[in-house]
C-alpha cells in the first residue's frame, strides 16, 4: 500500500533526454510593446551582466531564526529581534557573443537539521510581511467554532492565477474575496486556495508576494483549510539564476545562462537581494500539478508535463528529483520546457492537447496561468497603444478549447487583471 511519505525513498529517475528547440512557436511572432520582451519561448542567450549590477550573493545556510513550522512564543525574559525594513525566452543568439564569466555561486543546498521524509508537504514559515530578516512568523491560532458547512467537508476553492511581484493587487484581491482581513490575515476559515505559480519577476515585490503565501500556509491550515502552490517556470528561472549565475548551460539555440535569462525575462535585483535560503528551499518542493474536485491544475498550458510521467504524483516526483540534483543543464531543460505555451489555443488541435493530458492525469478541465489572457484572445494593442481593446479589457478567466481549459493570467504585467476566482465557474 503506497504512503504519503513513499515518493521520498523512490530511486532517482533518469532525466529526459536534450532536445533542440527552435527560437520560436510555428506561425508566431515576437510581441513588443508593453509587455516587457518576451523572451520565454526559447533558450536565452548569453549576455554580458548589466552594467552596475551587484555580483550575486552565495547562498549562505538558513539563519536559525528562520523556523519551517510555527515558532513557540518567546520567554519574556529573552529579547525580541530588532524590526527593520526590507532593505519571455524568445532570442536571436549570435555566435559572436563569448558567455559571460561565471559569477560566483554558494555551495549545493543541503537538508536543514531535522529533516524529515513528510518535511517538504509541511507549511514553511519565513519571515513576516511586519518584520525584516531577523524575524520570525508568529503563528497564532485562535480555536473556532466549526458550523455545519465546516464540519461537513472542506469549504470553497479558489485559485490565483500569475501574480508576478504585484503584492498590492493581490492583497486586493484576496480582502475582496473575504480570504484575507484588513490585516492581511487568513480569514477564510476552511477555505482552500491554490496559487498556480510565478510569483516573482517583472513586478515590484516578488519576496513579498513569496512571504505572504508562506504565511498565509500557516494560518489557513491552523484554520481548517489549505493554502497551496504550484512551481510556475519563473520559480525554476530564480532558482537556477540564484544557484548557477552565469554558468552556461547545454540550449538548442546556442550558449544560455540562467542569469542572463532572468534578466530579460524581468528578474528584479531587489528580489535577488532578499531571497534567502528558506525561499529557495520552499520553491524547489513545490509540485508541478495536481487535481482538485475535477479541475486539473497547472501552471503552464503545454504537454510537456507528459514527459515526466503518466500520473500526478510521477510527474512531481520526478520534476522534485531533477531539480534536487543541483544540475544546471538539468535544471535548464526543466525551465525551458515549462516556458512552452498555447498548447490548447489552436482551434484544430488545441481541444485534443487538453484531452491528452485529463486522459493520462484525471479530471474534466485544464486550469492554468502562464499565458496572459490578451494574447490567447488576440487583443494585445500595437506598440503605440492605439488598439480599441488590451489587457484592461479583461475582467475574468478565459474559458476556451470547447471548454475543456481555463486559462487565469490575467495580464497584470500588461496592466490587465490580477484573478482570484472561485471554482467551479458559474455556468
Amino acid at each position: 500500500m503506497r504512503t504519503d511519505t513513499l515518493r521520498d525513498f523512490r530511486v532517482p529517475v533518469t532525466e529526459p533526454a536534450l532536445y533542440a528547440v527552435a527560437t520560436g512557436l510555428p506561425g508566431e511572432q515576437p510581441v513588443y510593446g508593453e509587455y516587457p520582451a518576451y523572451y520565454e519561448d526559447g533558450a536565452a542567450p548569453s549576455v554580458p551582466a548589466q552594467p552596475g549590477y551587484p555580483p550575486q550573493p552565495s547562498a549562505q545556510p538558513a539563519p536559525a531564526h528562520l523556523s519551517v513550522a510555527a515558532h513557540p512564543p518567546v520567554a519574556p525574559q529573552q529579547p525580541a529581534a530588532p524590526h527593520a525594513p526590507y532593505p519571455d525566452t524568445r532570442v536571436h543568439v549570435r555566435p559572436d557573443v563569448e558567455p559571460a564569466h561565471a559569477m560566483s555561486q554558494g555551495p549545493d543546498e543541503e537538508d536543514p537539521e531535522g529533516y524529515t521524509p513528510t518535511y517538504r508537504d509541511l507549511p514553511v514559515i519565513g519571515r513576516g510581511a511586519l518584520g525584516g530578516p531577523g524575524d520570525t512568523v508568529q503563528v497564532q491560532y485562535v480555536p473556532q467554532e466549526q458550523d455545519h458547512d465546516q464540519a461537513a467537508g472542506p469549504g470553497p476553492l479558489y485559485v490565483v492565477g500569475d501574480v508576478h511581484g504585484y503584492l498590492d493587487e493581490l492583497v486586493s484581491e484576496l480582502h475582496a474575496q473575504g480570504l484575507i482581513d484588513a490585516e492581511r490575515r487568513w480569514s477564510a476559515g476552511n477555505a482552500r486556495l491554490w496559487f498556480l505559480g510565478d510569483f516573482t519577476d517583472r513586478g515590484p515585490d516578488g519576496i513579498g508576494v513569496i512571504d505572504l503565501v508562506m504565511r498565509l500556509s500557516a494560518e489557513a491550515a491552523a484554520a481548517g483549510g489549505y493554502c497551496k502552490a504550484l512551481m510556475g517556470n519563473h520559480e525554476l528561472l530564480l532558482i537556477g539564476a540564484k544557484r548557477f549565475g552565469d554558468t552556461p548551460v547545454v540550449s538548442g539555440a546556442g550558449t544560455a545562462t540562467f542569469q542572463a535569462a532572468w534578466l530579460l525575462n524581468g528578474g528584479q535585483r531587489t528580489d535577488m537581494e532578499r531571497l534567502q535560503d528558506v525561499h529557495l528551499q520552499w520553491m524547489s518542493r513545490l509540485d508541478a500539478a495536481v487535481l482538485e474536485e475535477g479541475h486539473l491544475l497547472l501552471h503552464s498550458d503545454t504537454t510537456a508535463y507528459l514527459d515526466y510521467g503518466d500520473s500526478i504524483e510521477d510527474v512531481n516526483d520526478t520534476i522534485h528529483e531533477l531539480l534536487n540534483r543541483g544540475d544546471a543543464d538539468i535544471t535548464w531543460d526543466l525551465f525551458r520546457k515549462f516556458t512552452k505555451r498555447f498548447a490548447f489555443r489552436d482551434e484544430g488541435t488545441g481541444p485534443a492537447a487538453v484531452r491528452e493530458l485529463l486522459d493520462t492525469y484525471g479530471g474534466s478541465r485544464v486550469v492554468h496561468g502562464h499565458s496572459p489572457i490578451p494574447y490567447l484572445l488576440g487583443e494585445v494593442g500595437t506598440e503605440d497603444g492605439d488598439e480599441s481593446r488590451g489587457p484592461e479589457a479583461v475582467d475574468g478567466p478565459h474559458v476556451y478549447a470547447e471548454g475543456l481549459a481555463i486559462a487565469m493570467d490575467g495580464g497584470v504585467t500588461m496592466a490587465g487583471k490580477l484573478l482570484v476566482v472561485q471554482l467551479p465557474l458559474s455556468d
